[in-house]
């Protein structure tokens, strides 16, 4: 029996993880959002209800609604959907807010619609909501939360996303400053060419990143876990942002750097105690100052979106 209504999980993701710019990206479990789609008889997306964060109800403003016509304009089924959103993951902190909006909806109508869509073309859905956000098309923030896990986009253009293995130590530590920054902005920032020794150093770090974590190399993760080409010119942008990273480095984190366009900060660890320690540090940088901020620990999501009670 087809299902009427489904509330689903869409959990928040780091997008980049240092070495990765706009292709890889990873999945958290103690932070999303929750979504409530149902089927109604009038076609068409409507936006029903939005609690946490005010956004447009407007199904045309809205990544979630974007993202979600997209599909219904492919699908073509003879009833429409509502959604219902309630948005714990806050916009502009760099933790995937917009894409877990995006994906969270076709992920939910494919669902109802009986499965149609494989994951690779529901986050090609997600990505027409994704990039009313941020201006540009991507699927690094998209991918590792329709996939779950490590995720690396191989390609945008047709789609390719790669399924990396997750080492089952493996944890996140994130610190999200009460600051907004644009991805348009962190985006802006950047340089337009970069010196080839520093490509080749980035590409490098990337590929025996890949390698550890198919190898589950704590040691090799560790040494791959630097960004040289988008960390100096967007750290900038993020307040006390050296003094969090050294601090992570300090107190055991694998590495650390800007979950996505930031604010948030992010460090890789190896068991949860590690993720604790480094956590607390992360905190005395910041409780010094007048910033507000969040922090949470988060073994790796592996399965991604998913359905709830």
């Amino acid at each position: 029996m087809n299902k009427n209504e489904i509330k689903i999980f869409s959990p928040a993701t780091v997008a980049n993880v240092s070495c990765g710019y706009d292709v890889l990206g990873f999945c958290l479990d103690t932070i999303g959002d929750e979504m409530v789609i149902r089927k109604t008889v009038r076609k068409g997306i409507y936006i029903t209800k939005i609690e946490g964060y005010d956004l447009p109800l407007d199904a045309t403003k809205n990544v979630a609604g974007v993202s979600a016509l997209a599909m219904i304009a492919d699908a073509k089924p003879d009833f429409g959907f509502e959604i219902e959103i309630y948005k714990n993951i806050k916009p502009g902190s760099g933790i995937g807010s917009s894409s877990a909006s995006a994906s969270g909806s076709v992920f939910a109508i494919n669902e109802l619609l009986g499965k149609p869509y494989t994951k690779t073309q529901v986050t090609d859905f997600a990505m027409k909501g994704e990039s009313l956000a941020s201006g540009s098309k991507h699927a690094d923030n998209l991918a590792p939360g329709i996939f779950g896990g490590f995720t690396l986009v191989k390609s945008i253009s047709p789609l390719e996303i790669l399924q990396l293995p997750t080492p089952k130590d493996v944890y996140a530590t994130i610190i999200h400053p009460q600051i907004e920054i644009k991805t348009s902005d962190a985006r802006a920032i950047l340089p337009k060419t970069f010196p080839l020794k520093d490509a080749i150093t980035q590409w490098a770090n990337l590929g025996s990143f890949v390698h550890a974590l198919h190898t589950s190399d704590y040691e090799l993760l560790k040494r791959s876990l630097q960004d040289v080409i988008v960390e100096p010119h967007r750290s900038q942008l993020i307040p006390h942002f050296a003094e969090v990273k050294l601090a992570a480095l300090q107190h055991g984190a694998l590495g650390a750097s800007i979950s996505g366009a930031g604010p948030a900060i992010f460090a890789l660890s190896k068991g949860i105690e590690n993720a604790k320690n480094v956590e607390k540090a992360m905190r005395e940088v910041y409780s010094k100052t007048a910033i507000d901020f969040e922090t949470y620990v988060s073994k790796i999501n592996i399965e991604g979106i998913r359905e709830i009670e």
